[in-house]
């Protein structure tokens, strides 16, 4: 494990790295990607399918990175558009009328915030992702395997549970994009990475997320392994409306706080 936020950073920004495909073809069988979200076209940066973990149907959902720079280009840098969380939706939906649980692989700097990314309604796209994947009637599991900033990330991370890789960031803004706009200087990223607690160590400490993945050499087959036990923990609950509540009252719980008179 990293200590420091720099060291991951660098651990994370790899070319080697394992991408969404790389976990794909090692954990999951039969996979087939489904494209478009059926209102604009299709976004590369965003891969959607179903397939089969150890024998239980899934969707599988995530931001696509590549390993060079064409790849990276190709897919928009993981940088998704209105149209990809668009389609994440329509897979999730897919999911939930024929009792798959979705997996949400997470790994952007944000979403793509250009200019025809807002006129298709990037902050819309988002926004109901999140409404809609809170009342998803379906168990869902989202793991933050590099880089979860912004709501380009929290749009896919609205789960039962949500594990990172012990090396990776999570964060409702980038370390470039807050130390841009807390201090005017986008080189002081590390300085911000530390100060917001974003580490897989921070937020496990915080309760925000359910669990930390190890990075060994076996890495892979350790994703498999958690999303294996966390799923059929989850199909072990019975009563959909049960674990609706409990998706919703883990949510509402971030960022309760208490005050403690010091005087």
């Amino acid at each position: 494990m990293a200590d420091s936020v720099r060291e991951k950073l660098k651990i994370i920004h790899d070319p080697k790295r394992p991408t969404i495909d790389d976990y794909i073809q090692a954990m999951v069988d039969d996979f087939v990607e489904l494209h478009g979200d059926r209102a604009f076209g299709e976004d590369h940066a965003v891969c959607a399918g179903v397939g089969s973990l150890a024998g239980l149907p899934v969707t599988i959902i995530g931001n696509r990175k590549g390993k060079t720079a064409e790849e990276n280009m190709a897919a928009n840098f993981g940088m998704a558009h209105p149209e990809g969380y668009r389609k994440a939706l329509r897979l999730a939906h897919q999911a939930e009328k024929f009792h798959r649980p979705v997996i949400c692989l997470v790994d952007t700097t944000g979403a793509f915030p250009g200019v025809g990314a807002e006129e298709r309604g990037q902050g819309e796209a988002i926004a109901r992702c999140l409404y809609d994947f809170m009342a998803l009637r379906t168990p869902v599991v989202s793991v933050i395997t590099g880089e979860g900033n912004s709501g380009g990330a929290i749009a896919l991370a609205v789960a039962d549970r949500v594990l990172m890789l012990e090396n990776a960031l999570y964060s409702v803004i980038s370390p470039r994009g807050c130390a841009s706009i807390l201090w005017k200087d986008a080189s002081r990223e590390i300085e911000a990475a530390e100060r917001l607690k974003i580490t897989a160590q921070d937020l496990f400490g915080f309760g925000m997320i359910e669990g930390i993945i190890p990075e060994t050499p076996n890495l892979l087959k350790n994703v498999k392994k958690a999303l294996v036990y966390t799923l059929r923990e989850l199909s072990a609950v019975q009563d959909v409306d049960e674990m609706l509540a409990k998706r919703y009252e883990k949510f509402r719980k971030i960022g309760v706080f208490q005050e403690i008179n010091q005087r």
